[in-house]
This record gives structure tokens, C-alpha cells and sequence, in this order.
């Protein structure tokens, strides 16, 4: 299947002019003046689902610092951990335009931030454990973000949707015909996503199918309530179901990272969506 998959533009080659600079004032008496390295991140979704008015609409990059300390810090707070806004705080901090609000990006937007500031923080071999889908073996195994690309969401060869233009994408469900209507979610829509889960007080993978429906789904036929969407999830067919998420998924941009897996124990190879495990952002613990 073709993806047309482009780099992220998180390594920068040799030739590319140097990292654009951003001073931090000491305000302390002390002298210091230090230059802050910034760089500009593809965006998965090359502004092309941001209202007029937007700072990025149009525009296919953002504009980052690179980490420091302050933003580990950011990523050890327990207080911001337990609330689950570590990774908001983190992105937040290190876009440059303050006009904008890190959880109105679109997920594979805010991917994109986070697989870059990784790499510039830490580089890009990223070593992490993963278990062999063949034989059933953790190992510890070597991914390189580097080799990480965009997909911009524009395969329609296994489902049919439209872009309707205004953020949201439209399909016809192949086994009861209803017209439905979906949106791509942002970092907002995710915390609202996850909260479901905790207000229920259940598993996240308990209801996961039909809670991801609700979230995406604005509009089914000529209907946009609440009761009409919710009626909609709980009696479609399974292979209605599928057919929204797999347009949902193909509409989606966002940061490929399935990459070359080799079990060192069995030899079996295989494709694999690399795992964003806890040391993602800590390579030496």
C-alpha cells in the first residue's frame, strides 16, 4: 500500500544551514546569556485541518526549542504525571509560538513534536524492549527515529472517504449505507478520550471500540446528537464499525514508525509499530 511517506525532518543533514537560535535572558544579576537551539518539525498534517485564524493553518512545520532541564523536569512531576498532562506541559514548553495551544494540535502533529524533541534531546537510536510476535521473547532492541516517516492521510485505496474540507471526512458504511461523518482527533479530544475511562471506571480497553467511535463520529446521516451517534455505535454491524475505523486511520496524519524487527532468538522478521515505552524520553534508566 502506498503511504506516500516523507521524512520528518528530524535529522538535518550536513548541508541544511544551522539551527536557528532563540536567546534566554538571565534575569538573576548573573551575566548569563544563553543561545537556545531551535529547529522546525514537519507536520504530519501540513496545516491543512486548522481553522482560518489559526497560526497553523497552511503552514507544514512548527517552529521548537530544543530540551533542557526545565522540560525533564516537566516529565518527572509527579503532580503533572497524575493528572496526565506531562506530555501537554512538555509540548507546550517547547513550541516557540506561544499562540499556540499545544492540546488544539492534531495528534500526529503533536507526535511529530515529541519524536523530534527526542531525537534532538537524546538522538535517534532509541533502545528500548520489545517481545517477538513469533516466539514470545522480551529483548531489548535497537529503533532508529531517524528512519521514522510522515504520512500526510491521503491513501483512499482500500477506503473510500471525502474530505469535506472543514476538518471532518465523510464515508458511506458498506453494509448499512448510513452517510457518517468523522473528525480527527486532537490532543483535547484524547484526555476527553481517556477521562471517559476513568469517570466509568474501567479498563481502557474495556468499551475501547465503541468509545473511540463516539469521539470521532460528528455526524451520521442528517443527524449530530449526541443520542443519534451513540444509537448509531451501539447497533451498527462489526464490519460497519471496521470500515470507520480503518477510514478514520487512512484520513489520519501522522508519524509512521513501523520499522525491521529481527527476533534474536527465533530469526523470525517482521515489520513492527515500534513501542513508546516509559524510556522513550529517559534512554539511560
Amino acid at each position: 500500500m502506498s503511504r506516500n511517506k516523507n521524512r520528518t525532518g528530524a535529522k538535518m543533514p550536513d548541508s541544511t544551514p544551522p539551527p536557528n537560535l532563540t536567546q534566554a535572558q538571565d534575569n538573576t544579576g548573573g551575566g548569563f546569556s544563553f543561545v537556545v537551539p531551535t529547529e522546525f518539525v514537519d507536520l504530519p498534517s501540513q496545516g491543512q485541518f486548522y481553522s482560518e485564524g489559526h497560526p497553523l493553518h497552511g503552514q507544514d512545520s512548527i517552529e521548537i526549542k530544543q530540551m533542557t532541564a526545565k522540560e525533564e523536569d516537566l516529565l518527572t512531576s509527579r503532580t503533572l504525571l497524575k493528572k496526565g498532562v506531562a506530555l501537554d506541559r512538555l509540548i507546550q514548553s517547547l513550541i516557540v509560538d506561544k499562540s499556540i495551544d499545544a492540546e488544539a494540535l492534531l495528534t500526529g502533529d503533536r507526535n511529530a513534536i515529541l519524536i523530534a524533541s527526542r531525537v534532538s534531546a537524546y538522538g535517534n537510536i532509541y533502545n528500548t524492549q520489545i517481545t517477538c510476535p513469533s516466539c514470545g521473547e522480551a529483548q531489548k532492541y535497537d529503533f532508529d527515529l531517524n528512519e521514522a516517516h510522515i504520512y500526510h492521510g491521503d491513501d483512499t485505496s482500500d477506503v473510500e472517504f471525502t474530505n469535506n474540507g472543514n476538518g471532518t471526512f465523510m464515508t458511506v458504511l458498506p453494509k448499512t449505507q448510513i452517510t457518517a461523518h468523522f473528525k480527527i482527533l486532537t490532543g483535547y479530544d484524547e484526555k476527553q478520550f481517556t477521562k471517559l475511562f476513568v469517570e466509568k471506571k474501567t479498563r481502557k480497553d474495556d468499551q475501547l471500540v465503541t468509545n473511540h467511535l463516539r469521539s470521532i463520529l460528528v455526524q451520521v446521516n442528517d443527524h449530530t446528537s449526541t443520542e443519534a451517534i451513540n444509537y448509531v455505535v451501539e447497533n451498527i454491524p462489526s464490519v460497519d464499525a471496521r470500515h470507520v475505523r480503518r477510514a478514520y486511520r487512512l484520513a489520519t496524519p501522522n508519524v509512521d514508525l513501523t520499522q525491521h524487527f529481527e527476533c534474536i532468538t527465533c530469526d523470525h522478521e517482521e515489520h513492527v509499530e515500534v513501542p513508546l515505552s516509559a524510556d522513550f524520553f529517559w534512554p539511560d534508566r
